[in-house]
């Protein structure tokens, strides 16, 4: 069967996590992504470890299923070359800041006189007719914006930290799919392309505010903001024992099978702080200080067994390295290693899901920077002198 997305082309103007993040799942899902590379390249090639040059890890495991070609933007070669590779493409997904993509003459007007049915995409820190609009972001910035270190803070945190993981690159990045994937529906209804403009700021106050909104949900409100049961010091990988052990005891039916467990059964009609999930939220703390000194009594193995057989949800606590060994990953094949083409044996991650035809699939590993370069200039309509120009002129670069 054909890939899912097969036979569309999607221009990658993006560098980091977020932006590659999105092209790299339509990549996955069977588009033909050109990732447009400055001279210098991404800059998430510099970052170690690494075997190679300009190849770290982190970029590794961002760019699978694409192609690189090298553009010097600034020169007006290089930009002429992206417009004759616009005028074929399906998507274009920029995260140049609207600003700088006006200097370069890269107007969603402008791409779409070269292109009437190109989705232009560009994934921005904030929405552009806000007063934050020309400011640049980054991760730890849109978590302070969002209040995430404050809400750590009144979970059990000592002083305001950020979340170890670029967590809103990732989920702005699969929304910025997602509209993707909804404008190509759009096109294919109507025949027009898109200007889409997926701000990364309101994307997220919106997910962190999904719970956390609390009482002002409401005008006049009805408490304050922010969701008891996670806004918690206790709601915590709970000791065991010999360890830890992540439990989630939620519904009414988890309650009483772990009161039976401790020898409380009778506890849960005397107890107002049990009795439903309204009671138990207001309460949170005794609550999960409950369960927390209950746990220490046995050894995580002890628990995970008998939590499981109770049908209650629970999990070891993993490390990084722990993680790559889990053995439901090692059941389903999660991590492969293979034969990069330049970077040797690495451990690849699979695509996620299984679909019952078309099985998004790994085509190609990370591309080296410019490895594709003549193959697209080629496709772009460029004879071989034109190009030859072009390297010469360092306006791209063609890898060894």
């Amino acid at each position: 069967m054909p890939d899912l997305l097969e036979g569309i082309r999607v221009l990658d103007l993006t560098i980091v996590v977020m932006g590659p993040y999105a092209t790299q799942v339509l990549g996955d899902f069977g588009a033909d992504v050109i990732k447009v590379e400055a001279p210098a390249g991404d800059t998430t090639r510099k970052i170690g470890p690494m075997r190679s040059p300009d190849m770290g890890n982190v970029f590794l495991n961002l760019n699978r299923n694409k192609r690189s070609v090298v553009l010097d933007l600034k020169n007006p070669e290089g930009l002429a070359a992206l417009l004759r590779l616009a005028e074929t493409a399906d998507v274009l997904v920029s995260n140049i800041r609207p600003r700088g993509m006006e200097r370069l003459g890269l107007t969603y007007e402008r791409l779409s006189r070269v292109n009437p049915r190109l989705i232009v995409a560009g994934l921005v820190g904030f929405r552009q007719d806000g007063p934050y609009a020309a400011q640049p972001v980054y991760e730890d910035l849109i978590q302070g914006l969002t209040a995430v270190p404050t809400m750590l803070v009144s979970a059990g945190a000592e002083h305001p930290i950020y979340v170890p993981m670029a967590f809103n690159d990732r989920a702005v990045g699969l929304y910025a799919t997602s509209a993707i994937l909804a404008a190509l529906l759009h096109r294919e209804r109507t025949g027009r392309g898109l200007g889409i403009e997926i701000p990364m700021f309101e994307t997220m106050v919106q997910g962190t505010l999904l719970e956390h909104m609390g009482g002002l949900t409401y005008d006049p409100p009805e408490g304050p903001a922010g969701y008891r049961r996670s806004l918690n010091s206790e709601r915590r990988p709970f000791p065991t024992r010999d360890g830890h052990v992540c439990a989630v005891i939620y519904t009414d039916a988890h309650w009483q099978a772990f009161m039976s467990l401790i020898g409380q059964a009778d506890r849960l009609a005397t107890d107002p702080r049990l009795k439903d999930i309204t009671a138990r939220t207001v309460h949170a703390v005794e609550v999960y200080t409950l369960i927390g000194e209950a746990l220490r009594e046995r050894t995580t193995a002890e628990w995970l067994e008998l939590l499981g057989a109770a049908d209650i949800p629970a999990a070891p606590l993993h490390t990084l390295e722990s993680l790559v060994d889990d053995p439901h990953l090692g059941a389903i094949g999660f991590f492969e290693v293979v034969q990069h083409p330049s970077e040797g044996r690495i451990r690849e991650m699979a695509v996620p899901g299984r679909w019952s035809e078309s099985q998004p699939r790994i085509r190609r590993r990370a591309p080296r920077l410019g490895e594709h370069s003549r193959d697209i200039l080629r496709e772009a309509g460029l004879d071989d002198a034109a190009i030859a120009r072009l390297i010469e002129g360092r306006v791209t670069v063609q890898a060894d």
